[in-house]
């Protein structure tokens, strides 16, 4: 069964976490993600397995993941309180950008928790952005600039972390019209809302 326009943290909760319970990913041309266990054609990629063996981000599992986010969640609370956020913000970015991979690399050459360009790295001075506590505060900074500079309206703040400051800008100060910009806002902000509410039980 395929799941439209759904964020991988769904799709994995609903899937059978099994030796071989796999998850796998297309994007149609209009920007819209496809999601299933069960792939028709060669235009979907595996992107998650819950056994030990190699998908896109390497060697990692559903359980790692898991253990990566209790080992990182005092590094992202502590970063959250020195600089203001909301922690359950930068768990929701932090899911949505690397699955809590602090070794993630993108096709774009963004690296780490945060997904940070080497550009925003040095920006930030970053030395090291696998280093998960430089890429945490280095990211995090540059979303504490960015919520300052669109006045603390966080999805365009979301927007301009995935497609530049000066994209948002140039649409009047909204989210631009990119099917990747849209997507990773939403998927950000739905992943905010859930640990916003978990955090208040």
């Amino acid at each position: 069964m395929i799941f439209y326009c759904l964020t991988l943290a769904v799709v994995v909760s609903f899937a059978p976490l099994s030796v071989h319970a796999e998850i796998y990913k297309y994007r149609a041309k209009d920007g819209s993600y496809h999601f299933t266990d069960r792939p028709m054609s060669r235009n979907y990629r595996l992107i998650w397995r819950s056994g030990k063996t190699k998908s896109r981000r390497g060697n990692y599992s559903l359980a790692k993941m898991r253990e990566n986010k209790t080992k990182l969640t005092p590094i992202i609370e502590s970063v959250a309180k020195d600089l203001r956020l909301h922690p359950g913000l930068l768990h929701a970015m932090v899911r949505v950008e690397s699955a809590y991979n602090p070794k993630a690399v993108s096709k774009k050459g963004a690296q780490g928790l945060m997904q940070l360009m080497p550009a925003t790295a040095s920006r930030y001075g970053v030395k090291n952005s696998y280093d998960p506590k430089q890429n945490l505060e280095g990211g995090a900074q540059y979303l504490s600039d960015l919520l300052i500079l669109f006045e603390y309206d966080i999805r365009l703040a979301l927007a301009a972390y995935n497609a530049g400051e000066n994209a948002v800008k140039k649409y009047g100060n909204k989210i631009p019209p990119f099917p990747e910009t849209i997507n990773y806002v939403d998927k950000v902000m739905g992943e905010y809302e859930r640990n916003r509410l978990a955090m208040l039980e």
